[in-house]
């Protein structure tokens, strides 16, 4: 057997293996390795017959890809989101798909404040103007003082709930939008429960999205909600980019309705170098990357090959996302 990378070659007599469609932390593919499954990066590099599992980030996987893996039992979505994988073919064949909440929930709520610090000291500005030798900038520049300013949260999982915690911490207001969090957790979390999501738009000096990519939440934030914020305001998204309506937010920031916009999700990534929020200068970008700390990227790379192996081994996992499956799943292969 042919050591390359952290991937094994594996020969069509060796089974199991497990398909790394993006790359991960070496700690989940030495979780697999450990019971007995091999990473591999390409079908190049094994028998597709022998190929048990797949592990996908963001670029999801496909009813095609599925058909094409005749021994396929599960795909372990390395993060939250799934939509990116073909959910109703992969029941349809009786795959199991699996996603891993959890494991990179601060680093994520860490980067929506940072975007927030980023526009309201104007980071990338200033650095330019120290570079430049302009210390006058500081005399023209408008900087925010973040305590004392009202945090809109809208989605309240544990990512938003995560974010509120922060902004507590830095003297926020928060207040938040949920209709599946209970009264004790805003309480606990000294977090104000808002009537609705016109109520949080007008309120917020900061709105920031932690919202799943389904149909109610596509375009959720458009041009007649950007016109209810405040046009000192602050959006920020580290939650999914079909959320927000990239024309209009476009409009807003050209025309002062809003302040400002930090992203770390767009509606087609990569991000077109021509796309107009790439020019725009009151804008911070940052390339999905809010995850991808060495700590929620081992965590999160250990939780998805354990998702992989509970699946194998005739396990039901707690993070199953299409649970109408598991009564026709395809036959597991591991004992553990």
């Amino acid at each position: 057997m042919e050591r390359k990378r952290d991937f094994y070659i594996v020969n069509s007599s060796e089974l199991p293996a497990c398909l790394i469609v993006q790359p991960i932390h070496s700690a989940g593919m030495g979780r697999l390795k450990d019971a007995g499954v091999f990473p591999v990066d390409s079908l190049d590099a094994v028998d597709p017959g022998r190929v048990v599992a797949a592990i996908t980030r963001n670029a999801g996987f496909s009813g095609q890809q599925m058909n094409g893996l005749p021994d396929l039992k599960v795909v372990a979505v390395h993060g939250v989101g799934y939509d990116p994988v073909d959910i109703d073919t992969a029941t349809s064949l009786g795959i199991s798909v699996t996603n891993t909440p959890g494991s990179n929930e601060r680093s994520v709520a860490e980067q929506a404040i940072a975007l927030i610090f980023a526009l309201a000291k104007q980071v990338v500005a200033a650095d330019t103007a120290a570079r430049t030798g302009d210390f006058a900038f500081k005399y023209s520049v408008d900087l925010m003082e973040v305590a004392g300013l009202t945090l809109g949260i809208l989605g309240f999982g544990a990512i938003g709930r995560q974010t509120a915690a922060i902004g507590r911490a830095l003297g926020m207001r928060v207040i938040a939008l949920s209709s599946h969090q209970p009264d004790a957790v805003f309480e606990r979390l000294g977090v104000v429960r808002a009537a609705s999501l016109e109520t949080l738009l007008r309120e917020s000096d900061v709105v920031s999205l932690h919202l799943p990519s389904t149909p109610s939440t596509r375009n959720i934030i458009g041009r007649e909600q950007l016109a209810l914020m405040k046009p000192t305001s602050l959006l920020i998204n580290t939650g999914r980019g079909s959320t927000v309506d990239e024309d209009a937010l476009v409009n807003a920031l050209r025309d002062g309705t809003i302040r400002g916009a930090g992203l770390d999700v767009f509606r087609s990534e990569p991000l077109d170098p021509n796309h107009p929020l790439c020019s725009l200068p009151n804008v911070i970008l940052s390339p999905h990357l809010a995850g991808s700390t060495e700590a929620a990227l081992r965590r999160t790379a250990i939780a998805a090959a354990e998702c992989v192996l509970t699946v194998l081994s005739d396990k039901r996992p707690e993070t199953l996302v299409n649970p109408q499956v598991w009564a026709s799943r395809r036959q597991s292969i591991l004992n553990r």
